[in-house]
């Protein structure tokens, strides 16, 4: 992502949280991670991890031994984040999501929520962060509202963001499925998005 991007995010991090019912987004999370399958045990990479909500509801569900890696170009992102969850599961990290601090096959699941579209090289960016995961480990392009509102909110949303477009899910798959990962899942409607590929055993 570029600098104009991370600048963007930076100047409504303190905003973010008033725009959702953090209540109810904690719900749907929690349902939504049920049925991804998210295990207690996992290292989990939370991409784009903004203000920490999804991070929150991923630690709700995993175990002692698990953990989050949470990730944004924001720095004013990750600050807020790390004011509000305070657990030694998490790891924080400023990066773009295409050079990421983090070792080969590090990851037993990628979750993209709601920051696919801000990447202005999916297939870039959907190779590194194949490396990161480990063998049969998923990976999920997922937001909470359908692609049309998705488009339509980047749309309005100012210059550095305006052009961060949604593809069909079927897209989504193909960019994954030509990077070597096997498509599981790529469904929508207008109030879901989700697209889930999985790395290859060894």
């Amino acid at each position: 992502m570029s600098d104009e991007k991370a600048g963007f995010f930076d100047g409504i991090a303190d905003k973010w949280d008033g725009w959702d019912d953090l209540e109810a987004l904690a719900r749907r999370f929690a349902v939504g991670l049920e049925q991804l399958g998210v295990a207690p045990a996992e290292t989990v990479l939370d991409v784009g991890c903004g203000t920490g909500n999804l991070t929150e509801a991923l630690l709700a569900r995993l175990g002692p031994s698990g953990r989050v890696v949470a990730v944004d170009i924001s720095p004013r992102m990750i600050e807020v984040a790390r004011s509000k969850v305070r657990d030694e599961r998490v790891s924080w990290h400023v990066a773009d999501a295409r050079q990421l601090p983090l070792p080969a096959a590090s990851c037993d699941r990628v979750v993209c929520y709601s920051v696919w579209p801000h990447f202005d090289d999916v297939a870039a960016t959907g190779a590194e962060l194949a490396r990161v995961l480990r063998p049969s480990g998923a990976l999920h392009v997922w937001h909470l509202i359908g692609r049309a509102r998705v488009n339509q909110i980047h749309a309005s949303a100012g210059p550095a963001v305006h052009k961060d477009i949604l593809r069909p899910a079927g897209e989504t798959a193909r960019v994954l499925s030509s990077l070597g990962l096997h498509v599981t899942e790529a469904v929508e409607d207008e109030a879901h998005y989700l697209v889930t590929a999985t790395k290859a055993e060894r």
